[in-house]
């Protein structure tokens, strides 16, 4: 699996993001700008020790990243507002789970021209103004691994710090 952060704001979220992708074998794809440096300590330490195991790329944009993927990439653009629930989707291994930056979202014209592969998590109380990304990033993946049968899981499962 692959996931694709655009242009992330928030250290915690991308230390807890590449975390993550380290338990679950995953690649992290992390589209700039960034709203931060990655080498700034909040990231570090949500991120721990893992970042040394996790492998992952730094693309400079979207088209520079768009444009080295495979031509029959899958892309799964995770916004509010998607005209189709994550877990109705049948993933595949190779699959690419993008996710826009915490303030702003993706871009409207990236949605509008991928509206097909465009997913939502639900909600269910107005008050709510949104979901933390690293925790869209979990539930997603983990949808997409379950579908997988969870190919490759250690013995023992999780542990919780």
């Amino acid at each position: 699996m692959n996931v694709v952060l655009v242009e992330p704001e928030i250290p915690p979220n991308t230390g807890n993001v590449a975390r993550l992708c380290t338990a679950t074998h995953t690649t992290l794809h992390l589209i700039e700008p960034f709203g931060f440096k990655l080498d700034d300590a909040a990231v570090r330490r949500a991120g721990m020790d893992y970042w040394r195991h996790v492998t992952w790329h730094r693309w400079r944009n979207w088209t520079a990243f768009r444009d080295a993927q495979p031509p029959a990439a899958r892309f799964w653009f995770v916004e509010s507002e998607g005209p189709r629930h994550y877990a109705e989707v049948a993933y595949q291994a190779d699959d690419y789970l993008v996710f826009g930056r915490e303030t702003a979202g993706l871009p409207k014209q990236l949605l509008a021209e991928n509206r097909d592969h465009w997913l939502r998590l639900p909600m269910f109380n107005p008050a709510a103004r949104s979901l933390n990304l690293s925790n869209c990033v979990a539930v997603v993946l983990f949808e997409a691994l379950r579908q997988q049968g969870f190919t490759g899981e250690i013995a023992g499962g999780a542990k919780t710090a």
